[in-house]
Order: structure tokens, then C-alpha cells, then sequence
């Protein structure tokens, strides 16, 4: 199979599941369990998207400067700083480390 077959049968398979979204009776979407869980796997689909972008590379872990970014945005998130100051810091640390050869 080409590429471009298997782009097109994840697009229908997301627009299937989309579709089936709306065949969801509403007193399902309701319960508090669903509101809940919908919570938590937003929440875990975030935080694994940044585990594997700050720590993997060429087939393997990789500990460079994007791991200092995240340590010094988490600090400025632990502090309570505003959205703005935590991707500075971020990017700042980043900046730094790598100006240091690290990374």
C-alpha cells in the first residue's frame, strides 16, 4: 500500500468516528463519569505528547536542552507565572543551555 492510501483510510476512519460522535444519545454525554474521563485523557494526551517531543530523537532517548526548557516552564508554571513568562522561560533556558553546548 502507497502512502497516500493509508492517509486516506485515516481520514475516513477519523471521519467515521466523528460521524458515530453523533449517534451518542445527549444522557450519555451527560453523565459525570464522561465529563470526567474526557478530563483526565486530555490531560494524558498532553502530557505524553511532551514527554516524547522533549526526550526522544534518532530512535532513542535524548537528553539536551529541551529538557532544561521543560524543568525551567515547569518552575515558572510551579511559581504561578503567567502563560507568556512560562514559554519564555522555556525558550530562555533552551537558548541558554544550547549557547553552553548542551544540546
Amino acid at each position: 500500500m502507497t502512502l497516500w492510501l493509508w492517509v486516506l483510510l485515516a481520514c475516513a476512519a477519523v471521519y467515521a468516528t466523528k460521524l458515530l460522535g453523533y449517534l451518542v444519545p445527549g444522557s450519555w454525554l451527560e453523565h459525570p463519569l464522561v465529563g470526567r474521563l474526557s478530563t483526565l485523557m486530555t490531560v494524558a494526551l498532553l502530557a505524553s505528547l511532551v514527554a516524547m517531543n522533549t526526550a526522544s530523537g534518532d530512535g532513542g532517548v535524548v537528553l539536551d536542552a529541551r529538557v532544561g526548557a521543560l524543568l525551567a516552564a515547569a518552575v515558572a508554571l510551579l511559581l504561578r507565572a503567567p502563560f507568556l513568562v512560562v514559554v519564555i522561560a522555556g525558550a530562555g533556558a533552551a537558548a541558554g543551555l544550547r549557547a553552553l553546548g548542551i544540546g
